[in-house]
């Protein structure tokens, strides 16, 4: 029934079996079977001219959806076939649908997410380029030794960058292995807090370890080591001179616990719905944001800026994302907080049971 003349080939294969019935039926009976005849080809006629009326319908919405329609209703069939067919093609447009906001939602995400790279980078790029002459010009060998070791670490700045977004990109890509395996909750807290032993002592900063050594939970050493290391590093940098930077490990028989607090200025209260946001800087820079918002200009006064002002850039505001990209990717969640006394909290925990 894909088009009329089907149905009129169709109608007239009938009306030629009526007609043989009634010739081959009892001579006081034929009047009765060209009754029945002509009453099975009306139904017939009417019932599918119906349903192809219907099919054109549903043919006619399915190319508004192919060529850029939203809001198609499939609504008004009720009959069985067709409704099932119907419902079917309903199905599949609301999933078209909610694909396709999902794909623009992503391509805006990514637009985004290039154009903060390219903010990021650029600023100790520029610096790194006002730098350069500077050390050219320099006679003074101290003065030249002191510049290139500024200049030594604007580019681990720019190679770390890089890398930390690769790192996210493929969790985001769901390409980051994770091992699933029983781990040690205080060796994690240990690796993690052991490169930043020294930029403590610089900083005059404690660090106080409280761990349950029995504590246990099932995930990947490596990274959840890499996670914990970054939130250690941003509550480092947030704890002025004399401070405490505490990391707690805990178990009970719902989760294993490894918490970081520090003695610093806190979360401001706006800035925790967006704390793991990328790139995201804190709203007052006399509290504490998301990450580094004290220092997270770089470049003062932009590219025509002396080079004696130039400064290095200590963080990108993507190290707090990092960690809760690692730590979702393990099955686990992290928290953030203030403390009742005062100072930043983060919390990481790993269900022992998943419900």
């Amino acid at each position: 029934m894909g088009s009329l003349s089907t149905l009129l080939r169709q109608a007239a294969v009938l009306a030629a079996l009526c007609a043989v019935l009634a010739w081959l039926a009892p001579t006081d009976a034929k009047l009765w079977v060209v009754a029945m005849g002509l009453v099975s080809l009306g139904l017939f006629c009417g019932i599918s001219l119906y349903r192809h009326r219907q099919i054109m319908r549903l043919a006619a919405e399915i190319d508004e959806v192919l060529h850029g329609g939203r809001r198609v209703d499939f609504s008004t069939c009720r009959e069985g076939d067709v409704a099932i067919l119907t419902s079917e093609l309903a199905k599949m447009v609301a999933r078209l649908g909610r694909t396709r906001d999902q794909l623009s939602h992503e391509r805006n995400a990514l637009a985004d997410a290039l154009a903060d790279v390219s903010h990021q980078i650029r600023t100790p790029l520029t610096a790194i380029g006002l730098m350069l002459p500077l050390i050219e010009r320099t006679d003074d060998g101290r003065e030249r030794r002191r510049l290139v070791r500024e200049l030594e670490g604007m580019l681990d700045q720019v190679s770390w960058l890089v890398t930390t977004l690769l790192k996210i990109a493929k969790v985001d890509a769901g390409a980051m292995h994770v091992e699933r395996r029983e781990v040690l909750a205080g060796e994690v807290a240990r690796r993690a807090v052991g490169p930043l032993a020294t930029a403590m002592d610089l900083r005059d900063v404690n660090l106080v370890l409280d761990l349950d050594e029995a504590a246990t939970f099932v995930g990947d050493a490596p990274w959840s080591a890499e996670a914990l290391e970054n939130i250690v590093k941003n509550c480092m940098e947030h704890t002025p001179a004399g401070g405490t930077v505490t990391v707690t490990v805990r178990e009970d028989a719902l989760a294993t616990t490894l918490a970081v607090s520090d003695t610093g200025p806190g979360i401001a209260a706006e800035d925790l719905p967006h704390i793991f946001e990328r790139f995201y800087r804190g709203r007052d820079e006399g509290a504490r944001g998301a990450e580094d918002s004290r220092n997270a200009n770089g470049l003062q006064g932009g590219e025509g800026a002396d080079a004696e002002d130039v400064r290095q850039p200590a963080g990108f505001g993507i190290g707090l994302s990092l960690a809760q990209a690692l730590i979702s990717a393990q099955g686990g969640t992290l928290r953030p907080a203030n403390n009742p006394e005062g100072g930043a909290r983060f919390e990481i925990a790993f269900p022992k049971l998943v419900v």
